[in-house]
């Protein structure tokens, strides 16, 4: 039985050799039958004459018009040794290669359509000879130490064929013999790292570094290999050494020199590609080393921290080797460049993309590892750190891979902040650092990370010293990566809480401490150009912003924000910092937030009134002086900004205090009161308005200053239409009662000041679009009929008899229609002024609107004199309007008036 699997074993292995000895002899009969047709073809039009050649001398060659079209391979033509003209690099630097192509797709299937017996050879024979090492373990036929010898010898032979058939036929595409010194050669590799696998892992005859440096050996062997062989070797060689580990099988104890030996095949692959420049290849690497390495940590998790050092030295290794640089030197454009425009610049090159995605790919697997214990934090926080290190100090000659620090540097941010969310190890000791022992030593972990951040930021103001490109972007990440790591620390850690407030604003103050170092070198070094100054002076008024929050109550801290904004416009005016906008844009915004909703309208309420009041009323007079600070300088988007906002916040101030005033005197409040739904409504109507006046910035932030202005006038509205409707006293006998004297009452709070607010801020702000304005004006002259009817009532009924079901008396029907026809005059009058037929029309429709309410109503409601008096007053004053309209024609016109019998 056992010689019977022996026989079957060998007819196995002979299989694909046979395959490939019949492949090889087809190919040159073809050869041959083709030279003879041709000689046939030649000697029948008798423009040849042909002698009998030898086998072995080349053919000669065919016409144009019957040269056969080859298909095209899925890779280049690989460029021979010999072709390295100056023309030949110069071409390959201007044209990088873009794999991920259509046409490289088609390409490929088509030729795995045409030789996918080359592709099952070379499969075939690299199990073969992982399979061979294997043979005989269940029967011990051969001792492990002969397994793995045959192995060796079995594929040193097929590298050995592979050479020969090389040398002597050829691997081009149009020798017969294409393809086969790839097959033999990559299958040998692949044999090659399966014995010695298998030798550590099968049978422990060597230990890990004796496997490593075979594997060391057989990587060499292949690259020197690859570099004369086409890409078909390389693609076998890499696909069957990433696979072999998982064919082999085995178990061990500590399998983390896998690791080493993945990366070790990824240099083998990228040192191939390095020369050949397929491009594909590399893609293949990458995509097999990372793959490898998932698998690896999924079937063995407690090697974790082998997986993430792996990820980091994958990542550096693609930056390296692509460019055969020590010290990377990627030229060309930026990937970020060509993302922001990509009709206007060329694709950056082949090895900065490679980069890209690698560095892209290690910061995800490194940035969204969870860290079980507190060396594997301190591990992911010194690989990406690493990272962030490598791309400013190691790569700063190379420009094309500056806008890649940004991700390890996301990264970073993303992994403490992750951390201290999902409560992790570091965490949880930082935060039970005093639970037991009140005089444990203070935990550094919190001011190590801060200081990570510090020197990051250092790094990059020193590559903003240093380059002459991009200088004021390098000043950003400065001013902006050790501020929002200490701010990630306060959402995610909450250091405050174990070390206390002050400690922990210290940091921050040392932050901004560096950030005033960085703008006086900036300043110093720039001159006139405070670009970079003004960035780090930015900062700094954040960290000490951020400080106030830490140790500040509600109110102080809405007051120290306040006085930030009046620091930059202040900073703005002596040094010229035009960036300072920004700063202001960004504290009127949280200013604004604070004022209106955290702690907002139901703090100010409740608050003590001088709280309130000294609140609003700072965040008034600094919104006031930082406009007038900003008035000699060009800053028309801080100046309307502080404008509106100041607009906005005395009204907002005024109205508070009213109505905590009045709360004073009724049981109503701002929620069940006519006038404190008025002030509500005052208040959103004012913020409204502030928005309807900054339209005029223009810009993509005018679509969210359209839904700011709608969402505050819809709340404004509403307000008024509960003022009107619910809480009317005119509607609802249980509504609070009119405070006050006739005229000056709650009334006039309720709706006038609306009316006021509404009308005002229309004629106030210049560049209102004018449906908006329509609007607010014709609102505003309803709001304000509506409180002169309700005043006119208040005077005749009282307090107790604004409830329309107690009727109405004469006197007040009679103060109707003389109300109606002065406001009909005075209308009629400014238009004749005036010459507006818009006011001309309103008066009319006004002393129309008094004449119909004198025949229909004033005549049946009416009794004695008073309806003589109504009636009298209605004539005297349509005469006078006939006199005055008469009189202004004659004034305004150049003829005379025509007489009526013309």
């Amino acid at each position: 039985m056992e010689s019977l699997l022996v026989l079957v074993g060998l007819i196995v292995l002979a299989i694909p050799v046979t395959l490939i000895a019949l492949l090889v002899g087809h190919s040159r009969l073809r050869r041959r039958v083709e030279q003879l047709e041709a000689q046939i073809d030649a000697l029948a039009s008798g423009d040849a004459t042909v002698l009998p050649q030898p086998e072995q001398e080349t053919p000669a060659p065919q016409p144009a018009a019957e040269e056969k079209p080859r298909r095209p391979a899925p890779w280049s033509v690989p460029k021979r040794q010999e072709d390295n003209s100056a023309d030949a690099q110069d071409a390959e630097v201007s044209s990088p290669a873009v794999v991920f192509r259509h046409d490289r797709f088609a390409a490929l299937g088509a030729w795995l359509r045409e030789n996918w017996f080359y592709v099952v050879s070379a499969l075939s024979l690299a199990l073969a000879g992982i399979f061979l090492v294997q043979y005989g373990v269940e029967n011990g036929l051969l001792p492990p130490a002969a397994r793995v010898l045959a192995a060796l010898g079995f594929g040193a032979v097929l590298i050995l064929a592979g050479e020969v058939l090389r040398r002597k036929f050829g691997d081009d595409e149009e020798a017969a013999t294409a393809y086969l010194p790839s097959v033999f050669s990559g299958a040998g590799l692949v044999t090659l790292f399966g014995a010695i696998l298998s030798a550590r892992q099968l049978y422990n005859l060597i230990g890990a570094e004796t496997a490593l440096a075979g594997m060391v050996v057989v990587a060499l062997v292949g690259l020197v290999l690859g570099w004369f062989h086409g890409p078909l070797l390389a693609a076998v060689g890499l696909i069957g050494a990433f696979a072999a580990p998982f064919l082999v099988g085995g178990a061990s104890d500590d399998p983390s020199w896998l690791y080493a030996y993945f990366l070790l095949v990824a240099v083998l692959g990228l040192g191939i590609d390095t020369v050949r420049r397929w491009a594909w290849i590399s893609v293949l690497t990458l995509f097999g080393a990372y793959a490898a390495n998932l698998l690896l940590v999924t079937g063995t998790p407690s090697m974790e921290s082998g997986y993430l050092i792996a990820a980091t030295v994958l990542a550096l290794l693609a930056t390296a080797i692509p460019v055969r640089r020590i010290w990377p030197n990627h030229a060309g454009p930026m990937l970020s460049e060509m993302i922001r425009r990509p009709k206007a610049r060329p694709w950056p090159e082949f090895p900065t993309r490679l980069a890209a995605g690698a560095i892209a790919a290690s910061t995800v697997i490194l940035s969204w590892h969870w860290a079980d214990t507190e060396p594997e934090f301190w591990l992911g926080v010194s690989l990406l750190s690493t990272l962030v290190l490598a791309l400013l100090l190691w790569a700063k000659d190379a420009p094309a891979l500056r806008d890649l620090t940004v991700l390890p540097a996301a990264g970073l941010v993303v992994f403490v902040a992750s951390h201290g969310l999902e409560n992790g190890a570091v965490l949880d000791r930082f935060a039970g650092t005093y639970a037991e022992t009140p005089e444990a030593d203070y935990p550094m972990v919190v001011t190590v990370l801060v200081a990570l951040g510090g020197l990051m930021s250092a790094l990059m103001a020193w590559r903003s010293f240093t380059t002459s490109q991009y200088r004021a972007v390098w000043a950003g990440g400065a001013a902006l990566f050790a501020p929002v790591l200490a701010i990630a620390l306060e959402v995610g850690w909450h250091p405050a809480s174990v070390i206390g407030a002050y400690p922990w604003a210290l940091h921050a103050i040392a932050l901004a401490v560096l950030m005033v170092v960085l703008a006086e070198r900036f300043a110093r070094v720039d001159g006139d150009d405070r670009m970079r100054a003004a960035l780090a002076t930015l900062s700094a008024l954040s960290c000490l912003v951020f400080a106030c929050v830490i140790v500040l109550s509600s109110s102080a801290l809405t007051v120290a924000l306040v006085a930030s904004v009046v620091v930059a416009a202040a900073l703005d005016r002596r040094f010229i910092l035009p960036p300072m906008s920004w700063f202001i844009w960004a504290g009127v915004f949280t200013v604004t937030v604070r004022l209106v909703l955290d702690p907002g309208l139901d703090w100010a309420n409740s608050a003590p009134v001088s709280e309130m009041a000294m609140v609003y009323g700072a965040a008034t007079l600094g919104f006031v002086v930082g406009w007038w600070l900003l008035r000699p300088l060009k800053r028309p988007l801080a100046a309307l900004l502080l404008e509106s906002a100041a607009w906005a916040t005395a009204g907002i101030l005024l109205s508070l205090l009213l109505l905590r005033w009045l709360e004073g005197f009724g049981d109503g409040g701002a929620d069940n009161s006519h006038w404190g739904l008025g002030l509500l409504a005052v208040i959103w109507l004012l913020l409204a308005f502030a928005q309807v006046q900054r339209f005029g910035l223009g810009g993509k932030l005018n679509y969210l200053r359209y839904l700011l202005a709608l969402f505050f006038a819809a709340h404004g509205l509403f307000y008024l239409l509960l003022a009107l409707a619910d809480q009317n006293p005119l509607f609802d006998p249980n509504a609070d009662p009119v405070l006050g004297a006739p005229v000056l009452n709650t009334l006039a709070v309720a709706y006038l000041l609306p009316a006021l607010a509404i009308g005002g801020s229309a004629w106030r702000i210049r560049e209102m679009p004018k449906p908006i304005m329509q609007a607010s004006f014709a609102v505003a002259g309803v709001l304000a009929a509506v409180w002169l009817g309700l005043a006119i009532r208040h005077v005749w009924q009282g307090a107790a008899g604004m409830y329309e079901g107690n009727g109405v008396t004469q006197p007040e029907l009679y103060t109707y229609t003389i109300v109606l026809l002065l406001i009909g005059a005075a209308l009629f009058y400014q238009s004749l002024a005036r010459r507006s037929d818009l006011m001309r029309k309103a008066g009319l429709a006004v002393i129309g609107l008094a004449v119909a309410k004198v025949f229909l109503i004033d005549i049946a409601g009416l009794g004695g004199l008073i309806r003589v008096f109504s009636l009298l007053a209605l004539g005297l004053a349509l005469a006078g309007l006939a006199w005055l309209n008469r009189w202004a024609k004659l004034r305004h016109s150049p003829q005379r008036a025509e007489p009526l019998d013309h």
